[in-house]
C-alpha cells in the first residue's frame, strides 16, 4: 500500500472540495496514521472492512486513551477518505462517540480582560489580544488575516474562507486602531497582519502562548486560551443587550443554537447578581 500516494490523492480531493488548510491537515494526519498501521495487514484500502476500522478505533481508545473529540476526528477522517476516493459509504456511524455532555464555555469578566490587555506591554501581543477579544476572531482566522483584509476607513475586517469556507465581515473596534497603526509602523509586516520572525503567518502555538502568558501576568488562574477571548466577546455583547442574531453573524455560526449557549452564561450571571443582592 502506497500511503504517500493515497494521502496525496486524498489531499487533492479535499482541496477541490474547498476545505480549509487546517481541516485538510487534520484529515490527512488521521488517515495517514490509520493507513500506516493498516498496510501491515492489507495491500489496498478496499480490503479494509468496517470491522477492521472498528478494531482500530477501539485500539486508539484503549492504547492511546484518546478523547471523544479525537475519536470523532478519526472516524470522520476515515469516512471522508473512503467517500472522496472511492465514493464508498461506510457503515461506521456507530463509531462516532455520543455527543459530549453540555458544558458552558469558559469566559472572562470585563475586569479580567482589561487586566490582560493593560498588562501586555509588547505592542504586537497587545494587538493580538485586542483583535481576538474586540472582534471575536477564531485563532485560525487571526493567524490567516492579511493586511489587505483590514479596512480601517470603514472600520471592518474581512474574514476570508473561514470555518465552513465562508467569508464574513466583522467590526474593527476603534480602541484597536491606534495600537494597530503603531504595530504596523514598528514591525512592518509584509503579507500577513501578524507574521513570524522568518515571515509567513504567525503560528497558532505562538498566539496561544501570548494569551496564556498575558493571563498569567494578570493574575488569572483559570485556563485562558484564544477561544476564551472569543467566548468573552460574545458573552459581553449579549450582556449589553446586543441582538443574538447579530452576534451569530459576527461569530460566523451556521446555527443559532451554537450562539444560544451564551444565553446560559448570561442567565447564570444574572442569577448570581440576584443572590448577591
Amino acid at each position: 500500500m502506497d500511503v504517500d500516494r493515497l494521502i496525496l490523492e486524498f489531499e487533492r480531493k479535499l482541496v477541490l472540495q474547498r476545505y480549509s488548510a487546517n481541516s485538510i491537515s487534520n484529515y490527512k494526519s488521521s488517515v495517514r496514521s490509520f493507513l500506516n498501521l493498516a498496510k501491515e495487514k492489507f495491500s489496498h484500502p478496499s480490503e479494509i472492512d468496517e470491522l477492521a476500522i472498528e478494531k482500530y478505533v477501539l485500539w486508539k481508545i484503549e492504547k492511546h486513551k484518546i478523547g471523544s473529540s479525537h475519536q470523532r476526528m478519526i472516524v470522520a477522517s476515515i469516512d471522508k477518505f473512503y467517500k472522496s476516493l472511492y465514493d464508498q459509504e461506510l457503515k461506521i456511524k456507530h463509531l462516532y462517540p455520543s455527543r459530549k455532555a453540555f458544558s458552558l464555555p469558559n469566559c472572562l469578566n470585563i475586569d479580567e480582560v482589561k487586566r490582560i490587555i493593560d498588562g501586555t506591554e509588547n505592542i504586537k501581543h497587545r494587538c493580538i489580544i485586542k483583535m481576538l477579544y474586540g472582534s471575536g476572531l477564531r485563532l485560525s482566522e487571526l493567524i490567516n488575516l492579511k493586511i489587505a483584509d483590514i479596512d480601517s476607513a470603514r472600520m471592518l475586517i474581512h474574514i476570508i474562507k473561514s470555518k465552513g469556507s465562508k467569508d464574513r465581515v466583522v467590526t474593527l473596534p476603534e480602541s484597536i486602531l491606534s495600537d494597530l497603526r503603531t504595530y504596523y509602523i514598528l514591525y512592518k509586516p509584509d503579507l500577513y497582519l501578524f507574521e513570524g520572525q522568518s515571515g509567513g503567518s504567525y503560528s497558532a502555538k505562538s498566539v496561544q502562548m501570548v494569551v496564556k502568558n498575558a493571563a498569567s501576568r494578570a493574575g488569572i488562574r483559570k485556563k485562558v486560551t484564544p477561544h476564551t477571548l472569543r467566548h468573552s466577546f460574545a458573552t459581553h455583547l449579549l450582556e449589553n443587550g446586543t441582538d443574538i442574531r447579530y452576534i451569530q453573524e459576527l461569530l460566523g455560526h451556521k446555527s443559532i443554537k451554537t450562539t444560544e449557549i451564551y444565553t446560559h452564561i448570561t442567565d447564570i450571571s444574572k442569577s448570581n447578581i440576584k443572590r448577591r443582592y
